[in-house]
């Protein structure tokens, strides 16, 4: 029996929202590949615009599932009704959605063979996320590859990074769909499962392999986790409060080789707060201990304001934020926007981009590659400043999520960046997840969330590089333009030959 169209549109929803599953906190892989091979199974013989809003309907509920913590930003924390929140979360979604449809269209240009059909598409699938991580400052989250940060196919990550691990998942699930469509394992087939379960096999071997070697003594680090409630941060009654409670709860660690305060952990200009900045600077200096705060600046050249990370005591340099959070950090379009309504005036929200480039942050000699909030989302960004680094510094205010999905699919990220790096990684936030990684990925000492506290640990620095760190995701890329290109050629050649 045929199902009517609204039902197949219904289902392809259903077929998107399932896919977030795959990814933390539920982590139950399978669901990506069968997710995705849903999809694929809608694309087969539709035109462009066919295939474009089937793949829009797809992700809609990707994404209306996925980041539906947006509307705890917007409601919560930017005091919109509660109508007009939804509204606003369901246009966010939309539009991502296009954005992730509109390489589909790719798939009506492309041979309806099973080979062409396996191979194009995972590659406009890669093409999608890839897409996804730059148009508009870009916003990188619900990638595929991340469901397999503890699978067999994370040994590939230091090689191609997080969308190869997309690519094979995605392969998957195009193999599974031609199995169905055939009805008989015919020798093209074969040939395909046989690569698969190379690539799986390959992935588990390569767990094995040593992409960086341990530098020098381990660091002794301390995290504080202040749990400051997001309405408190930036009220001028409670600023005295927050400064006294961080220095208290540093109190018993200073001598700790470093310290780190999360993502605007100081809720004051420098200049506003210099005499505290004087006093904690001097007392990590006596301890020979190194401090990494959160704080804004100001330029004083160009009277710009940034979210930085400053090194006080034994360490050298400043981090500004160099990825913004759209509303959140800055306001586009802001003349016509700026006083409309109170979300557009959020405490915080005119910070500029810092520049590219920047130096990194040492402390006790080791450099670390720095990662203000969802920078660490960024695959390529933060493997450009790991690759001479010696660990990976994330630092975040999560509060904005409030008890949603978001801070654990921020932290399965932030492990797949220490993966793709094989780098170790400190995680420091407001609110959690606080937590050490260690440059295989694994979370070996973590905070509860919603509580204030401290992790104590060791963190042992490594040198070298992995392929990723080197090449970042350029070679996945090209490969999958290359493999579109190429099937796109052959479908035109084959309607010339018909």
């Amino acid at each position: 029996m045929s199902l009517a169209r609204g039902q197949k549109f219904l289902l392809l929803f259903a077929s998107g929202a399932v896919f977030p599953l795959a990814l933390a906190p539920f982590s139950f892989w399978p669901m990506a590949i069968i997710s995705a091979a849903a999809l694929f199974w809608a694309l087969r013989k539709q035109t462009a615009k066919q295939a474009f809003v089937k793949a829009a309907v797809f992700g809609l509920g990707v994404f209306f599932a996925g980041v539906s913590w947006v509307y705890v930003s917007i409601h919560d924390h930017g005091y919109i009704a509660a109508p007009f929140a939804l509204l606003g979360t369901f246009l966010f979604c939309l539009f991502m959605a296009f954005l992730f449809a509109a390489p589909f269209t790719l798939s009506a240009f492309i041979p309806q063979t099973s080979v062409a059909q396996i191979l194009g598409l995972p590659a406009i699938w890669v093409l999608s996320e890839w897409m996804r991580g730059w148009i508009f400052t870009g916003f990188p989250w619900l990638y595929a590859g991340y469901s397999h940060t503890d699978t067999w196919l994370n040994g590939w990550a230091p090689l191609g990074g997080v969308l190869w691990l997309s690519f094979i998942s995605a392969l998957i699930s195009a193999l599974a769909v031609q199995l169905v469509v055939n009805k008989a394992f015919n020798r093209d087939l074969a040939m395909v499962t046989v690569v698969i379960f190379a690539l799986v096999a390959a992935g588990y071997g390569l767990q094995k392999a040593t992409w960086t070697e341990a530098s020098e003594r381990p660091l002794s680090v301390v995290l504080v986790q202040p749990n400051i409630e997001q309405e408190d941060r930036w009220a001028a009654a409670e600023q005295g409060g927050i400064l006294d409670q961080l220095r208290q709860q540093t109190e018993a660690y200073w001598g700790a080789d470093l310290i780190i305060w999360p993502e605007g952990a100081i809720p004051a200009l420098p200049r506003q707060v210099m005499d505290y900045l004087i006093d904690v600077d001097s007392i990590a200096r006596v301890n020979q201990t190194a401090l990494l705060t959160g704080i804004p600046t100001q330029d004083a050249r160009n009277r710009r304001y940034y979210n930085s990370m400053l090194a006080l005591g034994d360490s050298l340099g400043q981090y500004d934020k160099t990825r913004l959070v759209p509303f959140g950090e800055y306001v586009p379009l802001e003349g016509m926007l700026r006083g409309l309504n109170s979300f557009f005036d959020l405490p915080m929200s005119s910070f500029s981009l810092g520049s590219t480039g920047q130096s990194l942050l040492t402390v006790k000699g080791q450099p670390i590659a720095t990662a203000i909030c969802y920078e660490i989302a960024y695959p390529d960004l933060v493997a450009e400043s790991a690759a001479d680094a010696s660990m990976i510094l994330t630092v975040s205010n999560d509060a904005w999520f409030g008890r949603s999905i978001a801070p654990q699919q921020h932290m399965q990220m932030a492990r797949m960046r220490a993966l793709e790096n094989s780098k170790p990684m400190l995680r420091g936030t407001n609110n959690g997840i606080t937590a050490l990684v260690d440059y295989r990925g694994v979370i070996y000492q973590q905070l509860e969330q919603f509580t204030a506290g401290e992790l104590s640990g060791s963190l042992q620095p490594r040198v070298g590089q992995t392929v990723f760190s080197r090449w970042g995701s350029w070679p996945t890329v090209v490969f999958s333009i290359f493999i579109c290109i190429c099937l796109i050629v052959r479908r035109r050649k084959q309607d010339t030959q018909a």
